[in-house]
């Protein structure tokens, strides 16, 4: 058997993390001034031979530090480098962003999220995109928002198809009738805006004409729940946020998700038409399309009198793109390119627990709240 790696906490300048040439993992980075701290694990010799080795690795502490930066960028990687790191600072450099503070929000196996405090004076779309390709070339995510947005929302509203359910439910049923293809044809094309959603959902209910009310009791069980949405929900009751689907799909497996499976306080969706326990393939307006959920969100924010600065949303296609641009923040999770490209926020690599980073608490205060 090799040798086991060292972990070693380790003190240096930003200066000499940026020109070394060394790698090995990283397992968090403290930063608020002066010399950072890095965490790091490697084998044989320390990777910096200029660094001053601190002691073994430090807690993580009860709470980040306040964000007094006017921007921050958060890295969310399966596998932090001190490579990632070195590349990322030079980033921030090559376009003149200061860091003044860093903190690790999480720093466990699979994730590790490094939250940078940016001093910059920056375009914020033009600057979305260049850490949107930065993230592909570090295989992580790299997610901007104004640091006043580093706080708990007072409001959250929810996709549900592919947001907090692993599913496309119209999908689903369409598969048990045998067309599948053709209906999943129409809401590809609906979730990549080519097709108006309006217009697709009347074809795809025209479609389910006949389907049985008995066999929705049955599906809806099944559904299969986004991995870190409990646990997203979870917190953000426990922070008093409340929460709400807002969904181009059906009130009924909605309804189903708040009564048996998530924590929940409001549901918006369509609503199902019946006939003799069959479905009649007809629509009961008005139905959610994407301008739709913005009204919704605004009016559910109008009603617990919250300004939109503590407001975020939550989706993942073309007709979350109103209401994701609506508030504080606006994370597409898992998103089609179009929505990567015009969301405020994208994660691609993890689930939805992963917003709570974004709302400026670290793993020891998000296991608090569980």
């Amino acid at each position: 058997m090799g040798e086991a790696p060292t972990q070693q906490e380790f003190q240096l300048s930003l200066e000499q993390i940026r020109t070394t040439a060394a790698d090995c993992a990283l397992h968090y980075l403290e930063y608020g001034g002066g010399d950072a701290r890095l965490g790091l694990e490697y084998s044989g010799p320390p990777p910096i031979e200029t660094a001053t080795a601190a002691g073994p690795l430090s807690p993580m502490p009860a709470e980040p530090a306040q964000v007094a930066a006017p921007w921050c960028a958060t890295l969310l990687s399966p596998n932090a480098t001190l490579e990632q790191l070195r590349r990322l600072l030079a980033f921030f450099a090559e376009r003149d962003w200061e860091l003044t503070a860093a903190d690790t929000m999480a720093r466990h196996p699979g994730c590790t999220v490094i939250r940078f405090q940016l001093q910059a004076e920056l375009e914020f779309e033009t600057a979305k995109h260049a850490c949107q390709e930065q993230a592909e070339r570090l295989g992580a995510d790299l997610v901007l928002q104004p640091g006043a947005t580093q706080r708990v929302p007072g409001l959250a509203g929810f996709d549900m198809d592919s947001t907090l359910i692993d599913a496309e439910v119209i999908d689903e049923l369409a598969k048990i009738l045998g067309i599948g293809d053709q209906v999943a044809a129409i809401t590809e094309a609906a979730m990549r805006g080519e097709l108006d959603f309006k217009q697709s959902f009347r074809k795809r209910m025209a479609l389910l004409k006949d389907f049985s009310e008995q066999r929705l009791a049955e599906i809806a069980p099944r559904l299969p729940i986004k991995r870190g949405a409990e646990r997203l929900l979870t917190a953000l009751r426990a922070l008093g946020c409340r929460t709400a689907i807002l969904s181009g799909g059906f009130t009924y497996f909605a309804n189903y998700l708040r009564a048996n499976k998530l924590p929940l306080d409001f549901v918006h969706a369509n609503q199902l038409e019946f006939a003799d326990g069959k479905l009649t393939g007809d629509v009961i307006e008005p139905i959610i399309d994407g301008a739709r959920k913005r009204e919704l969100l605004q009016r559910l924010a109008d009603e617990l009198n919250l300004p939109l600065e503590r407001v975020i949303a939550v989706g993942d296609g073309a007709n979350d793109i109103p209401m994701l641009r609506l508030g504080a923040l606006g994370i597409a999770i898992h998103p089609k390119p179009k929505v990567r490209r015009e969301a405020p926020q994208s994660i691609d690599s993890f689930g939805l627990d992963v917003a709570l980073y974004l709302f400026g608490l670290n793993d020891r205060q998000i296991e608090k709240l569980l």
